[in-house]
C-alpha cells in the first residue's frame, strides 16, 4: 500500500521567502517534504493531521513544535518508529547539546540507541 502523492500535491515554497526562525524549524519542514516524496503519508494526509494538531493545540497555532509532534505521530501511526525510539534520541540529543562546548557541532555517539538497551 502506497501513500504516495501525485506531483499536484507536492507543497509549494512559502509565499515571500524564508519563514524559519531558527535551521531546526527548516529541517522539520525538509522532513515532512522528504517523508512525503518518500511515500510515507500523501502531503492531504499531512495536512490533515497537522490542522487536527493545531486545532487539538491550546494556542490553536501551528507551532513548528506542533509540526515536529505532528511528524512524530505520523511516524508511530505507520509503524515506522515508537514512541520509545523517539523519546532516546531526544534524551540523547539533549544530553549531547549539554555536552558540547558553544559554537561546537552537537554530534550523537554512532549506536547511540543500542547502547540504551
Amino acid at each position: 500500500m502506497s501513500h504516495q502523492s501525485d506531483a499536484s500535491s507536492h507543497p509549494e515554497p512559502p509565499p515571500g521567502g524564508a519563514v524559519f526562525q531558527e535551521p531546526w524549524q527548516a529541517r522539520v519542514f525538509a522532513l515532512a517534504v522528504c517523508l512525503n516524496r518518500a511515500g510515507l503519508f500523501s502531503w492531504m494526509e499531512w495536512t490533515e493531521a497537522l490542522v487536527a494538531r493545531t486545532k487539538a493545540s491550546p494556542s490553536g497555532e501551528a507551532s513548528y513544535e506542533l509540526w515536529l509532534d505532528t511528524l512524530e505521530e505520523l511516524l508511530i501511526s505507520r509503524a515506522a518508529t515508537d514512541r520509545a525510539v523517539l523519546d532516546a534520541l531526544r534524551e540523547a540529543w539533549r544530553a549531547a547539546g549539554k555536552a558540547t562546548p558553544h559554537g561546537q557541532p552537537i554530534e550523537l555517539a554512532p549506536g547511540i540507541l543500542e547502547q540504551g538497551s
